[in-house]
């Protein structure tokens, strides 16, 4: 990642955000071998408070300790909390005042499967940060890609292209394949991964485009209609977080 420049936000379509870090231009996929992630304590989604606020603790302390000996300019801190949304916004809060510029939804692949949970975490941390500092969500899919950016999600990892690869699965633009029951290509696995980086670097090229065009929102609701569950977030999005959406939108 590029040195120094905070991200600076070009442009919105809707909360959705056309950024740049020096000759990077987000929403964009990032190369998971090549973040660097502070130290921090793991917690799952469903868990009691208290191991919650231990989890919270202990990540702001190591970010504390990590932030000592090494430059953070181009590292990503990690928001724990768990289902708690106040210590979400306390954990990206105190990252943020640590210096760290960039941060990291930990649980994605929980929140998934989580509507009403993911939609008032990413806006409740986009609202509670400045506007120049990046989100990252490490686990989603090529469907997902413009539904997550319209939410304000401008980092994406591409782990997730590796790890369905050992499952077998193919990623294309609006569903996930298992190999073995849709014989699409005969791809080893260095293939199959490649091909699904490629297809997620596919979904943050045309978001980008749209969101220059004015058009993101289009393709949100193309993509979503292919899940119930996508559609389900993005109809809960709608609903409950029309005042967000609308200070970002322009009228004509």
């Amino acid at each position: 990642m590029a040195k120094n420049d905070n991200l600076e936000i070009k442009l919105h379509d809707g909360p959705a955000r056309l950024g740049q870090l020096k000759k990077i231009i987000t929403p964009t996929l990032l190369n998971n071998e090549t973040m660097t992630i502070s130290p921090n304590r793991l917690m799952p989604l469903n868990v009691a408070k208290e191991l919650a606020i231990w989890s919270v603790t202990e990540t702001i302390n190591e970010s504390k300790e990590y932030k000592k000996n090494n430059d953070i300019t181009n590292v990503f801190a990690v928001i724990q909390g768990s289902k708690y949304f106040d210590l979400r916004i306390e954990c990206a809060q105190e990252l943020v005042k640590l210096g760290y510029k960039h941060l990291i939804i930990a649980n994605a692949d929980e929140l998934l499967h989580k509507p009403k949970d993911l939609c008032e975490i990413i806006y409740k941390i986009r609202e509670s940060v400045e506007p120049n500092i990046s989100l990252c969500f490490p686990f989603a899919t090529a469907e997902q890609i413009p539904l997550l950016s319209y939410m304000g999600i401008d980092f994406f990892s591409d782990k997730i292209c590796e790890f369905f690869a050992e499952l077998n699965l193919i990623i294309t633009p609006n569903k996930t394949y298992s190999l073995k029951k849709y014989p699409i290509y005969d791809l080893t696995k260095k293939d199959l991964i490649d091909y699904n980086k490629q297809t997620l670097d596919l979904m943050v090229r045309l978001v980008r485009e749209n969101i220059k065009n004015g058009t993101l929102r289009n393709i949100v609701e193309t993509f979503a209609s292919s899940s119930p569950n996508n559609m389900t977030i993005l109809r809960i999005f709608d609903k409950n977080y029309a005042n967000y959406i609308e200070k970002y939108t322009t009228l004509y």
